[in-house]
Protein backbone atom coordinates (compact mmCIF):
# COMPACT_ATOMS: atom_id res chain seq x y z
CA UNK A 1 0.00 0.00 0.00
CA UNK A 2 1.03 3.81 -0.81
CA UNK A 3 2.15 6.43 1.82
CA UNK A 4 0.45 9.76 1.32
CA UNK A 5 2.69 12.70 2.94
CA UNK A 6 1.44 16.55 2.40
CA UNK A 7 3.93 18.99 1.57
CA UNK A 8 5.06 22.36 0.08
CA UNK A 9 7.24 23.71 -2.85
CA UNK A 10 7.53 26.77 -3.09
CA UNK A 11 4.46 27.81 -0.93
CA UNK A 12 1.99 25.24 -3.44
CA UNK A 13 0.78 22.49 -1.51
CA UNK A 14 1.45 19.24 -2.91
CA UNK A 15 0.71 15.29 -2.42
CA UNK A 16 3.67 13.10 -2.18
CA UNK A 17 3.09 9.00 -3.23
CA UNK A 18 5.49 6.72 -2.05
CA UNK A 19 5.77 3.23 -2.64
CA UNK A 20 7.09 2.67 0.82
CA UNK A 21 9.06 4.26 3.38
CA UNK A 22 12.68 4.33 1.89
CA UNK A 23 11.29 5.63 -1.65
CA UNK A 24 13.73 7.82 -3.01
CA UNK A 25 11.76 8.72 -6.26
CA UNK A 26 8.31 9.62 -4.73
CA UNK A 27 5.61 10.83 -7.03
CA UNK A 28 4.26 14.22 -5.93
CA UNK A 29 1.95 16.81 -7.77
CA UNK A 30 0.15 20.26 -7.02
CA UNK A 31 -3.32 20.62 -6.93
CA UNK A 32 -3.81 21.05 -10.80
CA UNK A 33 -2.11 17.98 -11.60
CA UNK A 34 -4.48 16.35 -9.13
CA UNK A 35 -7.68 17.68 -10.63
CA UNK A 36 -6.60 16.78 -14.36
CA UNK A 37 -5.92 13.21 -13.07
CA UNK A 38 -9.33 13.33 -11.50
CA UNK A 39 -10.90 14.19 -14.42
CA UNK A 40 -9.08 11.21 -16.37
CA UNK A 41 -9.15 9.04 -14.00
CA UNK A 42 -11.60 6.32 -15.74
CA UNK A 43 -8.84 6.87 -18.95
CA UNK A 44 -6.19 5.94 -16.58
CA UNK A 45 -7.57 2.65 -15.01
CA UNK A 46 -8.38 1.43 -18.18
CA UNK A 47 -4.80 2.65 -19.32
CA UNK A 48 -3.33 0.03 -16.11
CA UNK A 49 -6.03 -2.51 -17.46
CA UNK A 50 -4.75 -2.93 -21.58
CA UNK A 51 -1.03 -3.08 -19.46
CA UNK A 52 -1.03 -5.60 -16.84
CA UNK A 53 1.96 -5.60 -14.65
CA UNK A 54 4.72 -8.31 -16.04
CA UNK A 55 5.29 -11.28 -13.61
CA UNK A 56 8.45 -11.56 -12.26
Amino acid sequence: MAIVERGEFKGNKMIILKRNAEDKYPFQFGLSKARLILESLEDIKKFVEENPKPEV
